[in-house]
């Protein structure tokens, strides 16, 4: 586990434009719906410029997930290139999902400004990222791959997923690498022309991605994507075949050596829980034979499961069905602030795994109309997730800024949230907010008391407060405490810190020197047994108080 507090700092790659540079400003500014690469343009690897990585650390962030960087389904013709057109049919939007592979061992063209030499862009991006003090995370996408998947990048020696499957049998547990529905051709609700002179086809058909075994997937199924075969017989109720070794797990391996040897610090892990654990701690173990300081974030969302996923070998996973969905009910007032105090009870025996996030590519913004409807609403639960515990913290490119995706980019709609799937732009914002998130970042990767400190939640003693929360935080004789105002008019709160914290955190009773981290403010604290302690709160608001 890490020493320091992590932050991580998830970029839409295809979307961003740095701020420093000029030239992908003039590239990326139509944000015309539907529009394809030429009208909207489309963000570059080589956009993350020293200097914007340098503001991004600045920020106080440790690790960049790059998110879209492998190639992806899409609608945007590079065959000239000599990489395989896809069919507009199953590719999602113009531009394509990134959870849509078709190369598992290329960089997504869209991003490289001379397209030949894509892979080498990708390699001086990482190489920048660790000269700015910045790890690199990449998206590792196991449970399916793009309908029309074809790797021209594969290293010498290896074989192509299914190229050696026999599609007359529906599951074989060690050789196929997909799932087939034999005799029955692929019938998705849609029209296969798609604009096309010739339809798409594909005899037999599929499993499709999100576990849709049959040859219709509908509307709001991962009809794009087809599913890979961990040896897992779905047909058959779910049962296991792992010995011998399934094909699917060593193509897989292989495919995680070869971005760990390109200097790729971590791995989030696209829907983990739909590939067997077994898999991950066979895969987990040896990646680290070679590489030990390579980390694994999961994408899990059944908390029956979190356990498991981190016996066999993930270092985080997402805090979803827990802290982000309480977190949300408490900014919008549907729950009062002890659905916090239960969300981190509930993880609190493997808390230093839990990702906590506020926003990330699949969930609404905080500042959409579906959501808070302003991004300063959510200022004391950014505090609350930043400072609770020691277990990293993740946000979202935008977030900072108050972005509110509320544009209708294409295929997406508008549905509060920034689209995957369309050319677009967000350009980097300097307001207030973005301040407030460097101030409170920057205190999470630097105060020891966060990255190290013990943390007593204090809320049993102040039930009469639902739209306020306070813990402390205590690493040697320095002291944190963290107080925040879920409600929208300022709080003067006589704050009760029980006996049992003196103790626990083994406080002396006395006057202490305070200084307001976030504001510089300073005042005297007197800190005594069974005497409420004064707190002024702003609206929508927090105060980290450090004890000298």
């Amino acid at each position: 586990m890490a020493s320091h507090k992590i932050v991580i700092y998830q970029i839409f790659s295809r979307l961003y434009s740095g701020s420093a540079n000029s030239q992908s400003q003039d590239r990326c500014t139509a944000r015309k719906p539907f529009g394809t690469i030429e009208e909207n343009g489309c963000g570059k690897l080589n956009d993350f410029t020293p200097q914007v990585l340098k503001q991004i650390r600045e920020m106080g962030i440790t690790h960049v997930w790059y998110t879209g960087v492998i190639r992806h389904a899409t609608q945007t013709d590079y065959s000239a290139y000599g990489i395989p057109r896809q069919h507009p049919a199953v590719v999602k939007g113009r531009a394509g999902s990134p959870y849509a592979i078709t190369d598992y061992y290329d960089i997504d063209p869209d991003l490289a400004v001379n397209v030949p030499k894509r892979m080498e862009e990708f390699e001086r991006l990482v190489n920048r990222t660790h000269r700015a003090g910045l790890k690199v995370v990449i998206d590792f996408v196991p449970n399916h791959v793009a309908r029309q998947y074809h790797s021209i990048c594969k290293p010498e020696g290896v074989r192509d997923l299914g190229e050696d499957d026999d599609p007359n049998i529906g599951f074989e547990p060690r050789h196929n690498n997909f799932y087939y529905c034999p005799g029955q051709a692929f019938t998705p609700y849609f029209d296969l022309y798609h604009g096309m002179d010739e339809p798409y086809h594909e005899m037999p058909a599929k499993a499709t991605g999100n576990d849709c075994f049959h040859n219709a997937p509908g509307r709001n199924d991962w009809y794009e994507t087809v599913k890979l075969n961990y040896g897992v017989d779905y047909y058959a109720g779910g049962i296991g075949h792992f010995d011998p070794t399934p094909d699917t797990w060593m193509k897989m391996l292989d495919i995680l050596l070869f971005w760990a040897s390109k200097g790729i610090d971590a791995f989030r892990c696209d829907m983990a829980e739909m590939v067997p654990a077994e898999f991950w701690a066979w895969a987990t173990a040896r990646v680290r034979e070679q590489y030990p300081d390579v980390r694994f974030i999961g994408e899990v969302y059944n908390p029956a499961q979190y356990r498991r996923y981190i016996a066999s070998g993930f270092d985080y996973l997402y805090d979803k069905v827990g802290m982000y969905d309480a977190m949300r009910d408490v900014i919008c007032h549907r729950q009062g602030t002890d659905a916090i105090t239960r969300a981190w009870q509930q993880t609190d025996d493997i808390r230093d795994h839990m990702l906590y996030f506020l926003e990330n590519h699949d969930e609404q913004r905080i500042a959409s109309d579906f959501f808070a409807g302003s991004g300063e609403k959510a200022v004391p639960a950014l505090v609350v997730n930043a400072l609770l515990q020691k277990n990293p913290f993740m946000l979202y490119f935008g977030q900072e800024w108050g972005e509110r995706g509320m544009d209708e980019e294409g295929f997406s709609g508008c549905d509060g949230r920034t689209t995957i799937f369309d050319y677009w732009s967000l350009t980097p914002q300097e307001n207030d907010l973005k301040r407030i998130y460097t101030k409170v970042l920057n205190i999470a990767r630097t105060e020891k008391t966060v990255s190290e400190g013990q943390m007593f939640d204090v809320m049993y003693a102040n039930q009469d407060h639902y739209r306020q929360y306070a813990f402390l935080r205590k690493a040697g004789k320095e002291i944190l405490l963290v107080a925040a105002n879920f409600d929208d008019s300022a709080e003067t709160w006589s704050l009760n810190i029980p006996d049992h914290a003196y103790n626990y955190l083994e406080m002396q009773e006395k006057a202490y020197k305070v200084e307001d981290l976030l504001t510089g403010e300073q005042r005297s604290l007197v800190l005594m047994m069974g005497t409420p302690v004064e707190v002024r709160l702003p609206a929508r608001g927090a105060v980290v108080y450090k004890l000298k």
